[in-house]
């Protein structure tokens, strides 16, 4: 079990740090949390004892025997400060310990993570950019805060990141990145083809596969490329994002960026038939029957098949309801895949909309791996270890 330790200073921001701390323990995090005098003034300690089950210190002179400012220093995978304010900043930056938390900062080896939050000219202050240039030049991690309306009612960047930013941002730290080095361009979501300015033709897709996927990529430390149709979700943050809406649209923003890479997982459901034409005004509801012309779309990744000449690892998905690993294996040796996961889009446990899915992975050299029933983002990771795989036998059989 990882520890944190999440340090609250005094922004109105600390609110946040509660629900910060209620899903870090439902993530299966130990919990300790230390506060400044000012943070008591935002919000009670005892809040956070009931939430992590934990005392909270936030008065120098109330530790036990045990000099907790000491231990809780060196027994932290990870210091989260959050929010921190321009003071606390001002105080690392510059080897001042005068409270319980800032003391604990200096008394620690572990990593350190800062998420500055307060008003937007207090962030640009130069004073302020200088103290945390000195920071991450030690190597604290530094979350830039967002952009938007403020507690003082200006509108700026200023703003603490939401609590499951903040937490992936925590997993990005703490996990291994034995994807680094790796360039992998993701493909999500679905594709819509217009009919008229009202009127689309899409499928259920929900991009979450997709998505799952490079979060975990980038968590694991792959660079990222995420092109991506419409979807209801934020991308991961610190990807390469770029939002499309057709199939067409999609097949050029991928020819124009999988040469940089070294790995494409093809994980969006792309539109295979378009309507011939578009109608540029709204088709008014005159006729009984209404007949469209629809036309193929183009097949994207057959025609990185035909392109790559072992450039790239290609791995495709297949979302059927019949004869699934027969036609996951047509669809493989047609588009001259390394490999192809295949699901069954017709279970309402791992179909397009649904958090989990099951899957069975099929190899080039005809080998099935079978998955049990797991959330995507564990199967976005199986995928990533097989693929990593792949990359190190290609990699050393090159070095041969």
């Amino acid at each position: 079990m990882k520890k944190i330790l999440l340090g609250i200073t005094g922004g109105i921001a600390a609110y946040k740090a509660a629900e910060l701390a209620r899903i870090l323990i439902k993530e299966g995090f130990y919990v300790r949390v230390a506060m400044t005098e000012n943070a008591t003034r935002f919000i009670s300690p005892l809040t956070f004892e009931a939430i992590t089950g934990n005392k909270v210190i936030w008065d120098m002179f109330l530790q036990g025997k045990e000099m907790e400012h000491i231990l809780w220093a060196q027994d932290s995978d990870l210091i989260v400060i959050a929010p921190a304010t321009a003071n606390i900043i001002g105080k690392i930056a510059n080897g001042i310990a005068d409270d319980f938390l800032s003391t604990l900062v200096l008394a620690s080896s572990s990593k350190i993570m800062i998420c500055p939050a307060m008003n937007t000219n207090m962030f640009l202050n130069p004073a302020v950019q200088e103290n945390l240039e000195k920071l991450r030049k030690r190597g604290f991690i530094i979350v830039e805060p967002e952009e938007g309306e403020l507690a003082c009612g200006a509108y700026g960047k200023g703003r603490l990141p939401e609590p499951e930013d903040i937490l992936e941002e925590i997993k990005d730290t703490l996990t291994e990145k034995d994807l680094k080095g790796m360039r992998i361009l993701v493909t999500a979501g679905p594709t819509v083809e217009p009919i008229d300015p009202v009127r689309f033709i899409t499928n259920r897709s929900s991009g979450k596969m997709g998505y799952s996927i490079a979060k975990m990529a980038k968590r694991r430390g792959a660079y990222v490329i995420l092109i991506s149709g419409p979807a209801r979700i934020d991308p991961p943050r610190g990807v390469e994002f770029y939002k499309v809406d057709t199939a067409i649209q999609m097949r050029d923003k991928v020819l124009e960026k999988w040469k940089e890479c070294d790995v494409v997982i093809k994980a969006a459901a792309v539109s295979d038939y378009r309507p011939e034409r578009t109608f540029q005004r709204k088709i008014k509801k005159e006729k009984e029957f209404l007949e469209l012309k629809l036309i193929k779309n183009p097949d994207i990744l057959q025609e990185l098949g035909r392109k790559n000449n072992g450039r790239c690892i290609l791995v495709g998905f297949s979302a059927e309801t019949e004869d699934l690993v027969r036609n996951a294996k047509e669809k493989l040796e047609k588009k001259g895949l390394d490999m192809i996961v295949a699901n069954d889009v017709s279970r309402k446990d791992s179909g397009f909309e649904a958090d989990t899915n099951i899957a069975k992975i099929i190899y080039r050299d005809g080998r099935i791996e079978e998955t049990p029933l797991m959330k995507k983002e564990e199967l976005a990771n199986l995928i990533l270890d097989r693929v990593k795989e792949i990359y190190e036998r290609r990699v050393k059989r090159n070095n041969c």
